[in-house]
């Protein structure tokens, strides 16, 4: 998703508390990042941040990794974060906002982190042949979340892309996951707790069914 230069945004995440853009630092201690031993979820591509922001203020006791590569967009999920955090009276202390390119993931989180579920929301669907490795989904990069995820680790997957969704039903067995559901129209399946982002309410208002899988290590 492209977004627009923001000014503002490397100021203001640069005072953030629960921000960083050296996670190599923290690579097998975000355990100590978070100062508990709560279990850790990882979202990818985590865009304007609503989705993580919604699910760390309903699972206090849960740990959350919200990871993108543009300073911008994590600007604007910094202030998202705050405005549904708002009520609370205070920021998140169950949120780490990292800036780091996905390809270099193994060097931000290792084995020792122990990523109990993992999130991956409306990706870019990279249609061209010649870009499709650069997919999320793609084999290698499963292969390389296999490191750093638990054996009981789960991976929740959505886009609104059809050529994307099938080609990744196969990357997944490929990569030999277990894909314990899927549903190619998520909004009239039996999933009862899914929290709609910006792109899958903007999506479905155009009429677009969603596509949601769930894969197993």
């Amino acid at each position: 998703m492209r977004i627009r230069k923001k000014k503002w945004a490397e100021p203001e995440l640069a005072v953030c508390p629960y921000y960083t853009n050296t996670p190599e630092k923290f690579r097998g201690r975000w355990k100590e990042f978070f100062g508990n031993d709560h279990p850790i979820e990882l979202e990818i591509g985590c865009g304007k941040c609503t989705f993580v922001a919604e699910k760390a203020k309903r699972n206090p006791g849960i740990n959350y990794i919200a990871m993108d590569i543009k300073s911008d967009m994590l600007g604007v999920g910094r202030r998202n974060i705050e405005h549904i955090f708002a009520d609370t009276g205070e920021s998140p202390k169950n949120i780490a906002l990292v800036r780091c390119n996905v390809e270099m993931i193994d060097k931000a989180i290792a084995p020792e982190d122990g990523i109990a579920m993992m999130y991956i929301n409306f990706c870019n669907p990279w249609p061209r042949e010649k870009h499709k490795k650069r997919r999320l989904t793609y084999p290698k990069k499963l292969s390389m979340y296999r490191d750093f995820l638990t054996d009981d680790a789960v991976i929740f997957f959505k886009t609104d892309n059809d050529e994307l969704f099938e080609d990744s039903i196969g990357y997944f067995e490929e990569a030999k996951y277990h894909i314990r559901y899927l549903t190619h129209d998520l909004h009239n399946s039996d999933i009862k707790d899914n929290i709609v982002t910006e792109h899958e309410q903007m999506f479905t208002d155009e009429g677009i069914p969603i596509k949601y899988l769930e894969a197993t290590v």
